[in-house]
């Protein structure tokens, strides 16, 4: 993966699969620090200690499409080759949570992305749960919640093509608003 909406959507998925119904996207810039954070958490099955462990073996997966599991092996060295840091935290019967450190100015740093679409893919794809995004630049920040947006459109889902249009509308002038990297 090349960029990091990419991870960002890799991660979700195998968070739905977990059964989530409830999934929380922290990206988190920060110019005086140089750090760019991203953190993924959900109320999913959770992992073992030992489920924890074989998910950071890029030659294990629990998918049947493919028999490598690269997501998060690729992320953590994205991490480190900026100099920072990816880690897992995960407890049965609580969730999981996936935080990625990366030096923001960093050479190596992989670009964000996508991350419009990624959000509408996810949103569209997942019409069950509820996706809480959060966006901060240097203290301005941005927030996307599904479940509030779900409240006011009442009986018309967010996969409606007129709500899509709206949504990536309002993702991307939002995102715009703060200064998000690209």
């Amino acid at each position: 993966m090349l960029e990091l909406a990419l991870h960002i959507l890799d991660i979700v998925e195998n968070s739905v699969r977990a059964g989530a119904t409830l999934v929380r996207i922290l990206i988190r810039e920060n110019r005086a620090k140089d750090l760019f954070l991203m953190r993924i958490t959900d109320n999913g099955s959770g992992m073992t200690p030992e489920e924890r462990q074989r998910a950071l073996d890029p030659f294990y997966t629990t998918k049947k499409v493919r028999r490598v599991g690269l997501g998060l092996p690729m992320l953590s060295d994205a991490a480190d080759r900026t100099g920072g840091k990816m880690t897992l935290r995960s407890k049965p019967g609580t969730g999981t949570v996936v935080e990625a450190a990366f030096g923001l100015s960093h050479i190596d740093r992989q670009p964000m992305g996508n991350i419009v679409s990624t959000l509408i893919t996810i949103i569209v794809g997942n019409p069950g749960i509820d996706l809480l995004y959060r966006h901060e630049v240097d203290g301005r920040s941005y927030l996307l919640d599904t479940k509030e947006i779900k409240k006011e459109l009442e009986d018309v889902p967010l996969n409606h093509p007129e709500v899509t249009g709206f949504l990536r509308e309002h993702i991307a002038e939002g995102l715009s608003d703060i200064g998000a990297a690209a």
